[in-house]
């Protein structure tokens, strides 16, 4: 298959506990996701397949939505429920109009300082990695967008929660929103549980469980469930080839701009899909008057 899917993640599982799942599903080894879901979470998990990982850096640009509880008076070393407590206090204070009246100072551009328990590399070394020997690192922040941020519902007590609704960019690290909130308010806050509701045009409703991905390729139906590139990449400018032209540019031979349908409204700042009538054929780029392809994705045989 040389497809994408939308898999539903558990909660409890990491994003490479599912890739494995899937691997063996469909007997195939070029599995990857674009972009992890941390084990605690559930929801939207994108994975590629066969010559599809050649477009997984297209996919992770995407913007996220999630719903997070967060449970304020209560921190912890992870950011998550579960990491270590590091503090704990009586929130009770904490009102839904407080929680409403902070939103906006974390909507827009916001910098986050990642938690300790994240991939990303801080001097060649994964900031997980370094947590787990107990090392101490200065992360320096990150310059994310939330593009929104709202309240839809709270519950009081000594530890009230929060649900939140999150629409952000990506590397927004919504346990570093949760924590921040909760320093905010005088408290300490975790997220209790995380819901990915959406990944670019990849929705939570139109999400498959592994259970569901085991039915349909038990009934040889799971293709039909995929998406394809051309599908995934839907928002990315499209060019219908004729049969010279696919030709040319399965050699990787750029094509006169002129000679493109509809040339006029390409951009330089955005890739390009070529198709034919069976789908995606590459990628291109316009530069210097030319329609360059830049990835080829059609042609010869993949690894296993």
């Amino acid at each position: 298959m040389d497809a994408v899917l939308n898999v539903l993640k558990p909660p409890g599982m990491t994003s490479h506990d599912v890739v494995d799942v899937v691997r063996r599903l469909v007997r195939q080894r070029r599995v990857g996701h674009t972009g992890t879901l941390d084990p605690s979470a559930a929801g939207v998990l994108v994975l590629v397949l066969g010559r599809a990982t050649r477009i997984a850096e297209f996919l992770t640009l995407s913007d996220k939505a999630y719903r997070v509880e967060v449970t304020f008076g209560i921190a912890t070393d992870t950011g998550d429920a579960f990491g270590a407590v590091t503090g704990t206090a009586d929130a009770s204070g904490v009102t839904p109009d407080a929680v409403e009246a902070l939103l906006p100072r974390f909507t827009g551009e916001v910098e986050q300082v990642p938690p300790m328990a994240s991939a990303i590399k801080v001097e060649g070394r994964r900031l997980y990695e370094r947590a787990r020997r107990g090392e101490v690192v200065a992360v320096p922040p990150r310059r994310v967008v939330i593009h929104r941020l709202a309240l839809v519902d709270f519950w009081g007590g000594t530890h009230p929660r929060a649900l939140l609704d999150v629409e952000c960019s990506k590397g927004t690290y919504i346990r570093a929103l949760a924590r921040d909130l909760g320093a905010a308010l005088g408290a300490g806050g975790h997220a209790s549980f995380m819901l990915r509701r959406r990944v670019g045009p990849f929705t939570l409703e139109e999400s498959l469980t592994l259970e569901e991905l085991g039915a349909l390729q038990a009934s040889g139906t799971l293709e039909q469930a995929a998406v394809s590139m051309d599908q995934a990449l839907r928002d990315l400018p499209a060019v219908d080839l004729l049969p010279a032209q696919r030709r040319q540019v399965l050699e990787g031979t750029p094509l006169p701009l002129f000679r493109v349908p509809g040339w006029q409204h390409l951009s330089p700042d955005r890739p390009v899909r070529l198709r034919d009538e069976q789908g995606l054929v590459a990628l291109a780029r316009v530069e210097h008057g030319r329609l360059r392809p830049f990835k080829v994705l059609r042609g010869g045989t993949p690894p296993p």
